[in-house]
C-alpha cells in the first residue's frame, strides 16, 4: 500500500482549495450544543448553580450545622455579618494592605523582571535564586516579618509583597526572554532611546505574560495579606475569620468569605480590563 499518493478524491478536494474538517472538529449540530457554544457564560453559572444546589442539600440534611452552612442561610445573614462590630473596618484595612501591597509588587516586580529577563548573564545567575525563594513557603519565615515591621499592617503588606512579586518576575522574565535581538537592533538603529524601546518594543511583546503575572499575584498578594492577619493580628479580615471559626459561626464565617471572593472579583475585573486596554499597544 502506497502512503504516499493520494486518492483521487482527496486530489480534486486539494486542487479545489477544500478542506476534510474532521466531525470532531465541527461546531454541535444541536440546538441546545450550539447555544452553550455560542455562549460559554451560560455553563459557568449552570456549572455555580449546580454546586450552590449541592452545597444547599448537603448543608441542610447530612453536615453538621456547628461546621458549615447553607447558601441561602450566609446570603440572608449577610447584613448581620456585615452589621458586625469591627467588620466593616476589617474590610476597609484589608482592602487598603491588599490595594498597597499589590501595587508594590507590580512596581518592584516590573522593574527587577525588566532587569534580570534583558540581560542573558542576571538571567543565567538570578533566576535559580528568584525560583528557590518562590517555591519557599512563606509562612515558614511570617515571624522574622513580624520581627522587622512589627503587627501593624506595615507587616502584613510586607508579607502580601513577598507573595506577590515573584509571579509578576518570573512572567515578565519569561515574557522578554523570547524577544528576537534583531527588534532592539532594529529600534537602536532608528535613534531609539530606552524609553521609545521599552514603549514599543519591550512592553507590547510581554503583555499577555505580564498581565497573567498580574492575576496570579493579586491571588498570591491576597493570600499573605490573610495570613499575616490571621497569626498576628488584632484587626482585619484574617482576625475575624479566626474569631468566627474559633466562636463556631460557619454562618458569619461564610458570609465574610463571601466579601472576600467579591473583592477578588472586582480585583480580577479592574486588571482584565486593564490587559484589553493595553492589549491595543500590540
Amino acid at each position: 500500500m502506497n502512503f504516499g499518493r493520494m486518492t483521487p478524491a482527496a486530489s480534486a478536494l486539494a486542487r479545489s482549495g477544500e478542506s476534510v474538517k474532521s466531525p470532531a472538529l465541527e461546531k454541535p449540530g444541536v440546538p441546545l450544543g450550539r447555544f452553550l457554544y455560542r455562549h460559554p457564560g451560560m455553563v459557568r453559572l449552570g456549572v455555580v448553580i449546580l454546586i450552590l444546589i449541592g452545597w444547599e442539600i448537603l448543608a441542610r440534611w447530612f453536615m453538621d450545622p456547628l461546621f458549615i452552612s447553607p447558601p441561602t442561610r450566609i446570603v440572608a445573614s449577610l447584613g448581620a455579618t456585615f452589621s458586625t462590630g469591627g467588620v466593616p473596618a476589617a474590610l476597609q484595612l484589608t482592602l487598603f494592605e491588599l490595594a498597597v501591597a499589590f501595587a508594590a509588587s507590580v512596581a518592584l516586580g516590573l522593574v527587577l523582571g525588566l532587569a534580570i529577563g534583558l540581560q542573558p548573564f542576571a538571567r543565567r545567575s538570578l533566576m535559580p535564586i528568584v525560583l528557590l525563594i518562590y517555591g519557599l513557603p512563606k509562612v515558614t519565615i511570617l515571624p522574622l516579618f513580624i520581627l522587622t515591621f512589627g503587627i501593624g499592617p506595615e507587616s502584613k503588606i510586607a508579607f502580601g509583597i513577598a507573595h506577590g512579586v515573584f509571579p509578576i518576575i518570573i512572567t515578565i522574565v519569561a515574557g522578554v526572554q523570547n524577544l528576537k535581538p534583531i527588534l532592539l537592533t532594529s529600534a537602536r538603529s532608528m535613534g531609539a532611546n530606552g524609553w521609545h524601546i521599552l514603549r514599543w518594543v519591550i512592553f507590547p511583546h510581554m503583555i499577555p505574560s505580564f498581565f497573567a503575572g498580574m492575576r496570579l499575584a493579586m491571588s498570591s498578594t491576597l493570600l499573605g495579606v490573610l495570613l499575616a492577619e490571621l497569626y498576628v493580628s488584632t484587626a482585619g479580615i484574617g482576625y475575624f475569620t479566626q474569631m468566627f471559626t474559633e466562636n463556631f459561626d460557619p454562618t458569619k464565617l461564610f458570609g465574610l468569605i463571601a466579601m472576600l471572593a467579591a473583592m477578588a472579583i472586582v480585583l480580577n475585573e479592574i486588571v482584565r480590563r486593564a490587559e484589553v486596554r493595553f492589549s491595543r499597544w500590540r
